[in-house]
C-alpha cells in the first residue's frame, strides 16, 4: 500500500465553509444551493454559488429534500424547564408556535453543550423545521464546537438555527442585555449610597454569570468593596450563599444575586438569620420572574421580557427573510422595589 505522507488529506468542504467564503450567514448559503423557496438577491446568490464552485462544495441531497419540505415541528433546548426563567421563554415559544399552528419538542439538556448536542442527534428522525437553543453559551470551548458543528449539520440539512443567550453558535440570536442591565443597578444601588457588596454569582462556566457580574462591576465606584460568594444557579444555593455571609465578619449593605431564583434563596436565609431587609441589607435580583413580586418585601430586579423573548426566538426561527437580523437585542430595564433603600449610618 502506498504511503500518505505528504500528501494533503482535504476534507470535503462543508456549508459553513462556503457560507464563510461568501461572507454570508449559513442559513443564507443553504437557501441558495439547497433549493429552498425563499427569495435570496441575485448578488448574494452569486456570491454563494462562486464560493461553492470555488471550494467544490457538493450539496447534501437530503438537504435538499428536507430545505423543501413543510416540517411543522421546532425543537427546543432548555438548561431547565423547572426554573421561571426557562419557563417563562418556554411559555412564549409555545404561546407563538399554537398562534401559528407549529408542534413544539421540549428538551431539558442541563448546562453541558454535549448533552445538547445528544439531544440534537435524538431529535433529527423529527427532521425539525427550527431548533431554538436556550440557554447561557458556556466556556468549554471544545463542548460549545462539538454543539457548534452540529447545528451547522442542521443549517445544512435545511432547519433554522435560533439562540436565546449569547452570540457564538450558528444560525440567529436572540440576546438580552445581561451587561447593561447589570450595570443600571449597580449605578442605581450606588446611587443610593452603597459602598459595601456581596456579589452572588452563579457557576463561573455560564457566561450569563460572567456579562451579569462584570457589567455591575464595571459602573461602581472605585471606593466600593465588593465580596464575591459562588452558588449554584438555584433557590437553594442562594440560600446557601445567605448562609455563608450570615457567617462571615461583617454583613455588606447590599447584595447583587445573578439570578432572582436565587435571590429568593438568599432572602429565606438572611431573615432567618434576624436580618431585616433592606433596614440591614438591600438586595437585588436579575430576571423579573413572576415570584418576586409577591416577596415581602418584594425584589427590586432587572427585569427581562422573558415571555416575549420566547416570542422573538420562535419568529426568528420560521421567519424567512433575508432582511430579518441575525441578532435581536432585547432590552434589560430596571424595577424599583422594597428590597433596597439607602444604608444605615
Amino acid at each position: 500500500m502506498g504511503s500518505l505522507s505528504g500528501m494533503e488529506r482535504k476534507q470535503p468542504a462543508r456549508l459553513a465553509d462556503v457560507a464563510r467564503a461568501a461572507g454570508v450567514s449559513v442559513a443564507t448559503a443553504s437557501r441558495v444551493l439547497n433549493g429552498s423557496p425563499h427569495r435570496v438577491s441575485d448578488q448574494l446568490s452569486e456570491r454563494v454559488r462562486e464560493a461553492a464552485r470555488r471550494l467544490r462544495y457538493a450539496p447534501n441531497v437530503g438537504a435538499q429534500v428536507l430545505a423543501r419540505a413543510t416540517s411543522q415541528t421546532v425543537a427546543l433546548l432548555l438548561h431547565d424547564v423547572t426554573d421561571p426563567y426557562f419557563g417563562q421563554i418556554a411559555g412564549g415559544v409555545l404561546a407563538e408556535a399554537a398562534r401559528r399552528n407549529v408542534r413544539v419538542l421540549i428538551a431539558d439538556t442541563g448546562i453541558d453543550p454535549d448533552s445538547e448536542v445528544q439531544h440534537l442527534d435524538s431529535l433529527r428522525g423529527y427532521r425539525p423545521r427550527a431548533v431554538i437553543v436556550a440557554g447561557s453559551r458556556t466556556t468549554d470551548k471544545a463542548a460549545e464546537q462539538r454543539l457548534s458543528e452540529h447545528l451547522s449539520d442542521l443549517l445544512e440539512l435545511g432547519a433554522t438555527v435560533v439562540s436565546v443567550g449569547q452570540p457564538g453558535l450558528p444560525g440567529r440570536v436572540v440576546r438580552p442585555a445581561n451587561r447593561e442591565g447589570a450595570a443600571s443597578l449597580a449605578r442605581y444601588l450606588a446611587d443610593l449610597g452603597h459602598r459595601r457588596f456581596a456579589l452572588v454569582a452563579g457557576p463561573e462556566q455560564l457566561q450569563v454569570v460572567r456579562e451579569r457580574r462584570e457589567g455591575f462591576l464595571s459602573a461602581l465606584p472605585e471606593e466600593a468593596e465588593v465580596v464575591h460568594v459562588p452558588a449554584a444557579f438555584t433557590r437553594d444555593g442562594g440560600y446557601r450563599a445567605g448562609q455563608a455571609l450570615l457567617d462571615g465578619d461583617r454583613l455588606p449593605t447590599a447584595v447583587f444575586v445573578t439570578s432572582d431564583v436565587q435571590a429568593t434563596g438568599l432572602c429565606t436565609a438572611l431573615r432567618e438569620g434576624g436580618v431585616s431587609i433592606p433596614e440591614q441589607v438591600s438586595v437585588a435580583g436579575f430576571d423579573d420572574i413572576p415570584i418576586v413580586r409577591d416577596l415581602t418585601p418584594s425584589l427590586t430586579t432587572v427585569a427581562l421580557p422573558l415571555h416575549d423573548m420566547g416570542v422573538k426566538a420562535l419568529e426568528a426561527a420560521l421567519v424567512e427573510d433575508e432582511g430579518y437580523p441575525e441578532e435581536l437585542l432585547v432590552d434589560a430595564g430596571l424595577i424599583e422595589r422594597d428590597s433596597t433603600a439607602r444604608p444605615h449610618a
